[in-house]
């Protein structure tokens, strides 16, 4: 018998334990958001939702229902998996969270005497059959009704590989047979496709899961996961995954994501602290966590169209954000900037450090493929740019020079709209460098404050603070003076 609780408990591993000893919890699962290139950005696994990985966050989850033994668990995920988002199998002993797939609990129960064998590959065979009807009627629904009835199978196959490998990498005859007798298709052809898919999808799982590939390796699975994963949803995070891993040996891949991906240096610090003593890192403020977001999803973008044939629009992109050059010398701003920001100093220390590492020849993973070093190098050295402009800009707003003496009268405006200008060359528009502030600011402020920053939050919460104060009036009078200058030109 199962049960729907109202929400989600704080310490959700022990309330599970709590339930029973053949509790199950049936819950939804979203994607992890954990951008390439940091940590904890591991290789999902195909069939699994990670949310029992270490730092695996918990707010990913959504509980559906608790169930009690096998049987009635399995039943009930056949029912209610959808496709779309990821129904995770849950318990938990001694307080600790383990994941199951659906094909393990088929192939415990049928190894048990006690089951009824006729019953479950009958449920079996309705949630196959409904995820070939489901493929065939979203295929119609998208025009693609020429590929005949041949795409619903070949889903349902895939489907049935991602969920149910444990017990077998296609369907058997006891679950396959029956399906295509109730949609009328009971013959040696769509048999064949059925069998034929689930090993493909199989063998291309089973070489996803190795440990190193080249990055031909990994654009050619690539492509061979996204034809599927539009339709079987499970795929879904491998293909993005795989995409990241292009990227990370991508060189303008990298410049592009060094561009766009905000300033996360002190939500990192606070992870890695975290990882001895868990559960006291604060989340992500939502201004970052947005910005992080459309980085991720704009490298891709790229990364996509680069190893698609769109060459075209993946120079676009490069176009459109170029990698700062590398500044040889800090600037006075970003100089002063750094002298009363501990997080921006630790931003340039960890950039050194990962510079110095690229060198380091125990860095196996780097010096043994070159393409991943070439790449991570053309990180470092855009995003050196990118955290000089960053910090220049700052600086800018907090610590406000003098005007040059004896400048030419003319060229007082030019010299004032300096910090605007950097301001935008560093975060794009003045709006989006407020939001980052804003950002900063709220995760600064969250509580408990972290043991390790607990001297330096006050005077960088200060320091965020005097330039947003800046920023704000550059922002109100760039509207003002658009306003005149509109005004003007009508008249």
């Amino acid at each position: 018998m199962s049960q729907q609780p109202a929400s989600l408990p704080d310490d959700f591993p022990t309330w599970l334990a709590e339930q029973g000893q053949d509790a199950y919890a049936l819950a939804w699962v979203r994607e992890e958001d954990v951008p390439p290139g940091l940590e904890g950005a591991g290789m999902p696994m195909v069939g699994e939702s990670g949310i029992t990985r270490t730092g695996a966050d918990p707010s990913r989850i959504r509980l559906q229902e608790i169930t009690h033994g096998r049987a009635e668990t399995l039943r009930r995920w056949l029912q209610t998996e959808d496709g779309t988002t990821h129904l995770a199998i849950l318990t938990a002993q001694a307080g600790v969270l383990r994941e199951h797939t659906p094909g393990e609990l088929a192939a415990d129960l049928l190894r048990d005497p006690a089951t009824d064998e006729a019953r479950l590959t009958g449920q079996l065979a309705d949630w196959f059959s409904r995820k070939n009807a489901r493929a065939h009627w979203f295929s119609r629904e998208n025009t693609r009704a020429q590929q005949g009835l041949e795409l619903g199978w070949i889903t349902a196959a895939a489907a049935w590989t991602c969920h149910m490998r444990a017990l077998t990498s296609y369907p058997p005859p006891s679950v396959l047979n029956p399906s295509l007798e109730r949609s009328g298709e009971l013959g040696e052809p769509t048999a064949d496709l059925v069998v034929s898919t689930g090993l493909r999808t199989a063998d291309l799982i089973d070489r996803l899961e190795r440990p190193y590939r080249t990055r031909t390796e990994l654009i050619e699975d690539w492509h061979a996961v996204e034809s599927l994963a539009a339709d079987v949803p499970a795929l879904g995070p491998m293909a993005n995954w795989l995409l990241d891993q292009i990227a990370l040996r991508d060189a303008p891949a990298q410049q592009l994501r060094a561009v766009l991906e905000p300033d996360l240096t002190d939500y990192l610090r606070d992870r890695r602290a975290d990882s001895a003593l868990p559960g006291t890192a604060p989340s992500l403020d939502a201004s970052r966590a947005a910005h992080l977001a459309q980085a991720r999803q704009t490298v891709r973008t790229y990364t996509a169209a680069a190893h698609s044939g769109r060459e075209q629009e993946a120079q676009n992109l490069l176009d459109t954000f170029p990698a700062p050059a590398r500044a040889l010398t800090a600037s006075g701003p970003a100089a002063a900037w750094r002298r009363h920001s501990a997080t921006a100093q630790d931003a340039v220390d960890t950039l050194t450090a990962q510079r110095a590492a690229t060198t380091f020849e125990a860095n196996n993973d780097l010096f043994a493929d070159p393409e991943l070093l070439h790449a991570h190098t053309s990180y470092l050295t855009a995003r050196e740019g990118q955290l000089h402009l960053m910090h220049d800009a700052l600086g800018r707003l907090a610590f406000p020079g003098p005007s040059p003496r004896d400048l030419p009268k003319e060229l007082a405006p030019v010299a004032a709209a300096q910090t605007q200008r950097r301001v935008i060359e560093a975060y794009g528009t003045v709006e989006r460098a407020a939001q980052a502030l804003n950002g900063q600011i709220s995760y600064q402020l969250q509580q408990p404050v972290p043991a390790h920053r607990r001297a330096t939050t006050s005077t960088e919460n200060d320091l965020l603070t005097r330039a947003r104060s800046a920023l704000t009036h550059i922002a109100a009078a760039d509207t003002s003076f658009a306003e005149e200058h509109i005004r003007a030109r009508l008249q």
